[in-house]
């Protein structure tokens, strides 16, 4: 058995324990792939962590910024009260319908709200509406502008809020100060941006699994 393999069988073996799916996840994912959406929803376990980080947190209010077909959505949405509230957002409009669908279907369309545009658009917006401070930020859409969203979940958080970053590791290609990638350079500036920022504590974790190799960063708004 490859490494890759024996990460993808122990990723199996926590999903089956402590994060088994169910019709609400399973069809998700199943109307995902059927719509042609690509294969980068967390996984079970990883979205297990998203529902229990939200649990942890007592958070009421969640934004993800990036739903795909709203995968790891049902896990946050299933972690707030009846009266809590998600807004997630999401570039393209057919993973936004596929999300929506998802989320209805698992009961969440009362809780979980998707909103369709580049989120540098709708967060403007949003913040605009004045909403209560969020208690969770979940970031997981183009890396390109990772900075940027943290900049944006630092103006609609409050003292005590969590910011949980996706995909930070880029496979090891995050060590590359001098890559021309996109996804490089705004992942770096959003882990500088978590390391200077004086209302910020963070750190990042590295982890492997059916996603391959990767991580998260994992920061508290101080103030």
């Amino acid at each position: 058995m490859s490494q890759s393999e024996q990460w993808e069988a122990v990723d199996a073996y926590f999903a089956a324990q402590l994060a088994p799916d169910d019709e609400g996840l399973r069809a998700a994912l199943r109307d995902s792939e059927a719509a042609g959406l690509p294969e980068i929803a967390v996984s079970a376990p990883q979205g297990k962590l998203l529902h229990l980080l939200a649990r942890i947190q007592g958070a009421r209010t969640v934004l993800e910024i990036g739903t795909l077909g709203g995968y790891s959505t049902i896990w946050l949405a299933r972690a707030l009260p009846e009266d809590g509230r998600l807004v997630t957002l999401e570039y393209e409009p057919q993973r936004a319908e596929v999300a929506a669908r998802n989320l209805a279907r698992a009961g969440l369309d009362k809780v979980a709200e998707v909103r369709t545009g580049p989120a540098l658009e709708t967060l403007p917006r949003l913040a605009d509406e004045n909403p209560p401070p969020f208690d969770l930020v979940f970031i997981d859409a183009d890396k390109a502008n990772n900075a940027h969203y943290v900049e944006w979940a630092l103006k609609l958080t409050r003292a005590g809020s969590v910011i949980v970053l996706d995909n930070v590791v880029r496979g090891g290609r995050v060590l590359d100060a001098d890559s021309g990638a996109p996804d490089v350079q705004g992942t770096r500036a959003a882990l500088d941006l978590i390391a200077s920022h004086p209302r910020l504590d963070g750190t990042a974790v590295q982890t492997v699994g059916v996603k391959g190799w990767d991580g998260f960063a994992l920061a508290r708004v101080l103030a």
